[in-house]
């Protein structure tokens, strides 16, 4: 987190560990506005890495699974980065930002994943760079989030989609989904922005952003679940993260082969989990349908508003169709599917 960033968030009553911001003095109390009104929250649990240059572009299309055509100074992108083997190392959410490309993923991960992409570099004319501490981002969410955003651009936001992007002076807006938004700035104006914001919108922690992620059934891949899943088990088949009209990336071949082989035998749901146990990401799970083997595995993880925990996991379509699936074991606490934002593919 850029250090004056964390000295002006502290000032005003952030609680802050090694992974973020934890909170602002109640958890429960933000975890319940999360639900039911307008929330902002930092979001510099997860890192960023720039790519610029004029082979930018190119390079990402050869090591990514989402079409980085598709992105252009309005459009965003959802995407992964795989494996020889196809399994998922990382998830992200990509945007151009003036020329450069810039690459949102889990801060545990960003520098193992620096680390490897570059490698790949070669002759391209591409530079990779962390950027985590140039661009501040603030998430902003709840039934008034594009009117608070429009008020302080000055302008309507114009919005159509999903991934949508638009950019001003001095901040770029990306609207994750319809009550969903990300926005950008500098340091230098980051504090104005967060003091406008918090006159209509309450500051919540890092927990309440991730529980709004799994929410909306976006996945984030963590070092608990790295090679553990192929693109389209998690969906990003379905939220626009795999493209099967491009060329080769690392495991493409197997990507490609999954998609036309048929149905697939495992898809990500949005589940409850009603246990005061802490449910963790990668943790399995079972059905009777698989007897001993596990059927599937916890992709994401957040306390609920309600109670318990809400899950992302990755399931047997069997186990899904018997109704009884279980954490941990055949005698743990029961998952009770939910219905997911966006519909599957066929």
């Amino acid at each position: 987190m850029n250090p004056a960033w964390q000295t002006y968030l502290r000032e005003h009553h952030a609680v802050i560990d090694n992974s973020g911001v934890t909170h602002f003095g109640n958890i429960t109390a933000e975890l319940q506005d999360t639900q039911t009104t307008t929330v902002m929250a930092d979001l510099s649990h997860h890192s960023l890495i720039r790519f610029s240059g004029e082979d930018a572009k190119a390079f990402l299309q050869n090591q990514l699974t989402c079409d980085i055509r598709e992105i252009n100074p309005h459009k965003a992108q959802y995407g992964s980065y795989c494996s020889p083997k196809g399994r998922i190392l990382a998830t992200l959410l990509l945007w151009q930002q003036d020329d450069d490309l810039i690459m949102q993923l889990p801060a545990r991960l960003s520098a193992a994943i620096q680390k490897r992409l570059s490698m790949y570099v070669l002759r391209a004319k591409v530079k990779l760079t962390d950027a985590s501490d140039d661009l501040i981002r603030i998430g902003i969410a709840g039934p008034n989030a594009i009117t608070l955003i429009e008020n302080i651009t000055g302008s309507p936001s114009g919005f159509s989609q999903s991934l949508q992007v638009i950019h001003n002076k001095e901040i770029s807006v990306l609207y994750l989904s319809q009550q969903c938004i990300e926005l950008i700035t500098s340091i230098e104006h980051a504090p104005a922005l967060w003091q406008r914001l918090n006159q209509q919108a309450k500051p919540v922690g890092a927990d309440c952003w991730d529980w709004l992620t799994i929410a909306s059934g976006i996945p984030v891949i963590l070092p608990e679940t790295q090679e553990m899943f192929l693109p389209q088990m998690v969906n990003l088949d379905a939220i626009g993260g795999v493209s099967f009209k491009k060329g080769c990336y690392p495991g493409q071949e197997i990507v490609a082969r999954t998609q036309y082989l048929g149905k697939l035998k495992r898809r990500m749901f949005l589940a409850h989990i009603s246990t005061t146990q802490t449910i963790t990401a990668g943790d399995a799970l079972y059905s009777s349908d698989m007897e001993d083997q596990s059927s599937g595995n916890i992709v994401n993880a957040a306390v609920a508003p309600q109670g318990g925990f809400d899950v992302l996991a990755v399931i047997q379509q069997s186990s899904v169709d018997s109704g009884q699936i279980h954490w941990q074991s055949l005698q743990g606490p029961l998952l009770e599917i939910k219905s997911l934002p966006y519909p599957l593919p066929d």
